[in-house]
């Protein structure tokens, strides 16, 4: 593979020093691997400390960044298309994006965010879409948990990602797999680590957890989370100080009038949802539209992107980019959000308009922002327990997967005030 590579990569070296010093990769239906095309450009700003811009809205979000060898060596080896512009091309496009009357513009990456996967250190009998995006596209990230989390880690980090977690202390309602050695592997690890934190329960370990992490957002910090990580977060925040969990998990019933002491004031997304309170329904609250209320299945399952003035509103316009408007669908533990329970200032990136529910939505807290994207795989319609990862390898192009790494990149941005 490297041998047949290496003249083109010659060839192209002396072409582009002699004609060109402008790198274009372009991000619409040209693109032959946009996951990893993310990987380049967070590899450029990281190594090199190159600033990139963003086209935002020109070609699917397009990057363009100075011409240099190292880069279309990279883009060679990883399988990215590019394109080798001249300084006039570049400027070129860049009057076009910036025009006023053009729903376009560039936004500066600056610098590659440090990033962290909040994720329990036990194996787990299902996949994470995150992680898998992470390592495909090569996008260096740590692992942290709980201990990290209270040790007072986080501010270390620009970027956090909320693996699929159950914040509530009810081992993601899975009682019954309560036999199953990942399960009970689970159970010791956490009440292992509440009882070294100098907690009786593990829904008391993870309420302290979602406090630390919403300290961490409103002190500046990113936040991403997918699936049950959301809805959870949310109500572990809402319940602070309120027993919502059954005596089959920890032993002692729950609070019956915990639905009237829930505080929405602190949630970022939610407001007015009730819980779930049966032990064993694998839900938690009235956040998520059940697919048996949905009414849809995998041929028929589709959300639509919105779309945002990139002038005036550049940051959810970032984290819209693609080369599709129209996603299919995908189910989780926390599919998509009902409308009733989203707050008025959330902004909804994407929805499913005729089933009232949003799939991808985004908000600022203090100084910080969040994402939650509802599902569990973009390329994996319903995720099962102990089925195989996705290979991201059949799904280089994937629309789904896209949206999770626009998160990524977005702390790379230079900050400009979100008007929406």
């Amino acid at each position: 593979m490297k041998r047949a590579i290496l003249p083109l990569i010659i060839f192209l070296g002396l072409f582009g020093r002699a004609s060109a010093n402008q790198l274009m990769i372009p991000m619409d239906d040209t693109q032959t691997n946009h996951l990893k095309a993310y990987g380049v450009a967070f590899w450029v700003l990281k190594k090199y400390e190159t600033e990139i811009d963003w086209l935002l809205n020109y070609r699917g979000g397009s990057f363009l960044m100075p011409f240099s060898q190292n880069f279309v060596n990279e883009c060679v080896i990883r399988g990215v298309s590019y394109e080798i512009i001249s300084d006039a091309d570049a400027s070129n496009v860049l009057a076009t994006v910036r025009d006023p009357n053009a729903n376009m513009d560039a936004v500066k990456l600056q610098k590659a965010p440090k990033i962290a996967v909040y994720t329990p250190k036990s194996a787990m009998p299902w996949d994470d879409a995150v992680t898998l995006a992470l390592t495909y596209a090569e996008i260096s990230f740590d692992k942290v948990y709980d201990d990290e989390v209270l040790e007072g880690k986080l501010p270390e980090y620009d970027w956090l990602h909320l693996h699929h977690e159950d914040f509530t202390g009810q081992f993601g309602k899975f009682i019954v797999h309560a036999q199953r050695k990942w399960f009970q592997d689970q159970k010791q690890e956490l009440e292992g680590i509440a009882r070294k934190h100098g907690f009786q329960k593990v829904s008391q370990l993870r309420a302290a957890v979602a406090k630390k992490i919403w300290d961490f957002v409103y002190g500046g910090g990113y936040m991403f989370a997918m699936c049950n990580a959301t809805d959870t977060f949310e109500i572990a925040m809402a319940a602070q100080g309120v027993d919502i969990v059954d005596r089959v998990y920890d032993g002692d019933g729950m609070d019956p009038k915990a639905d009237e002491k829930l505080n929405y004031d602190v949630t970022f997304a939610f407001k007015d949802f009730k819980l779930v309170k049966d032990p064993y329904e694998v839900e938690f609250s009235s956040i998520d539209h059940r697919q048996e209320q949905r009414g849809v299945v995998e041929g028929n399952d589709f959300f639509n992107l919105f779309e945002f003035s990139a002038k005036y509103d550049p940051v959810p316009t970032m984290l819209t980019q693609n080369h599709q408007s129209v996603i299919k669908g995908f189910m989780g533990q926390t599919t998509a959000f009902r409308k009733p329970f989203i707050k008025s200032e959330v902004v909804i990136l994407a929805e499913n308009r005729e089933l009232g529910e949003a799939r991808y939505i985004h908000g600022t807290a203090g100084k910080g922002f969040w994402t939650y994207y509802g599902g569990h795989d973009p390329e994996d319609y319903q995720h099962f327990v102990d089925e195989e990862p996705t290979d991201l390898n059949l799904h280089p192009n994937s629309a789904g997967y896209r949206l999770i790494l626009n998160n990524v990149l977005f702390p790379a941005a230079k900050k400009k005030k979100m008007k929406t």
